[in-house]
């Protein structure tokens, strides 16, 4: 069991978006055409808003919007029911995000040298993600082919519920055997995963430029002007900020010098806390 704490032990990295397709992309496609094929037509803003969460619970997100609703009862003649959310999830969704995930599980640059690094401290390695078994084993699969293979990777069926409760970190650190939360750090693209590592007590580092907040593949990055790439990336940083986020680093190829200072402060709340009587 790794010992209570003298710096970062554990980090937990999401995949779309953070670790894998840059831009998050795979998620997108398949609610929009899965809800098109239903009457439901959403827009690519639209989709995103919710990014980070289960994905039964983002269809459920994404059919409870007004535009949604209107629309549904125009096609059908009645409200959705949980029913229906079920019925689209399983027979149009999944299938599309299977396919999907396959087509967009590229490692985004900086990725597995940033792991090298951790691992070179003697950190170990985790992942979670909102997306759903058969996704997730899809998605880690094709990493582990590229060189990214975690210590333990936890998807949103395997615990009570996704983001933004706690679940996939804490059994992520039971299977390692870490403690604290305050020696984990927990890095994703999106506003639940800020909000995932808050309700742990683990460090939150939002990832701004290479994640559904941008929402851009990284060629698409690199070909705009400076100042509208700055302009674009500080608001992202700005809502993950606002969200909670302890950090915010453009990539995770940022990760590695931010822990010295996380490793900082982690070591003054421990001596704080040793001299509490």
């Amino acid at each position: 069991m790794t010992s209570p704490p003298d710096g970062v032990k554990l980090v937990v990295f999401d995949l779309a978006g953070t670790t894998v397709d840059h831009g998050c992309f795979a998620p997108v496609t398949p609610f929009i055409e899965a809800l098109a094929r239903h009457g439901v037509e959403v827009t690519v803003a639209q989709v995103r808003g919710p990014m980070g969460i289960a994905k039964l619970e983002h269809l459920r997100a994404l059919l409870a919007l007004p535009t949604s609703v209107d629309q549904w009862r125009a096609r059908h003649g009645s409200n959705v029911t949980d029913e229906d959310v079920v019925q689209i999830y399983e027979d149009d969704f999944v299938p599309l995000q299977l396919a999907s995930v396959a087509r967009e599980s590229a490692l985004i640059p900086g990725v597995l040298e940033c792991v090298e690094r951790l691992r070179d401290r003697g950190i170990q390695i985790g992942t979670t993600t909102g997306y759903f078994g058969a996704a997730a084993d899809l998605c880690t699969a094709e990493a582990a082919r590229q060189g990214f293979v975690p210590n333990v990777s936890v998807h949103s069926e395997q615990v009570p519920a996704g983001r933004p409760a706690p679940w996939m970190i804490f059994r992520i650190m039971e299977a390692l055997g870490v403690f604290p939360p305050r020696c984990v750090v927990k890095a994703g693209d999106t506003i639940p995963d800020v909000r995932e590592a808050l309700n742990a007590g683990a460090w939150a580092v939002g990832v701004a430029e290479t994640g559904s907040g941008l929402g851009l593949r990284a060629p698409e990055v690199d070909a705009l002007p400076i100042d509208e790439r700055m302009r674009r990336v500080s608001a992202v940083r700005r809502e993950l900020l606002d969200a909670g986020a302890h950090y915010v680093i453009d990539s995770v190829r940022d990760l590695p010098p931010l822990l010295t200072e996380i490793e900082a402060r982690v070591r003054s709340r421990d001596a704080s806390s040793s001299d509490r009587r």
